[in-house]
């Protein structure tokens, strides 16, 4: 799993459109949250998009693209990303899924994909890091919220 203040590894994944999205991409210009469902089908995975969706404009007045990553294939993930009308990119792996890149493995019997989520500041440096086995406690709103007002703090 990463850790806070450590450098992001340059994940590069692919956007339910096929296209190559690298995190480095965004250094220089702003921060990146990447929320990590366990699937799509999960419904209190999808609770916590639908959250993000309502804080998009908190996301977007502090400078922070969002991403959900998801560990289904290109195809499923496009059709569930229409059918929830989610405005963020929604990326799957391009070799393995999002999740085994940040360290977010299966557990408990390689049965449960863990979730969580990420944030990088426009440096490249982990600022919140969070993962989970049981889905109600993948989606930390108060530590992404904390580490973003630390952000426009240092600004």
């Amino acid at each position: 799993m990463l850790t806070i203040g450590s450098t992001a590894p340059d994940l590069v994944l692919e956007d339910t459109d096929g296209q190559a999205v690298r995190l480095s991409d965004h250094r220089g210009r702003q921060a990146v949250l990447v929320y990590f469902m366990r699937s799509t089908s999960c419904p209190i995975c999808n609770r916590h998009v639908q959250d993000l969706v309502r804080s998009r404009g908190e996301f977007a007045a502090a400078n922070v693209q969002v991403f959900v990553a998801v560990p289904e294939e290109r195809a499923e993930a496009a059709a569930w990303k229409a059918r929830r009308q989610v405005p963020f990119p929604v990326l799957t792996g391009r070799r393995g899924t999002p999740h085994e890149m940040v360290g977010l493995s299966r557990k408990i019997f390689g049965s449960m994909q863990q979730s969580g989520d990420v944030l990088v500041d426009a440096q490249g440096v982990v600022r919140h890091v969070h993962g989970a086995t049981m889905p109600t406690g993948a989606y930390d709103r108060k530590g992404i919220m904390a580490a973003i007002q630390e952000l426009r703090a240092h600004a």
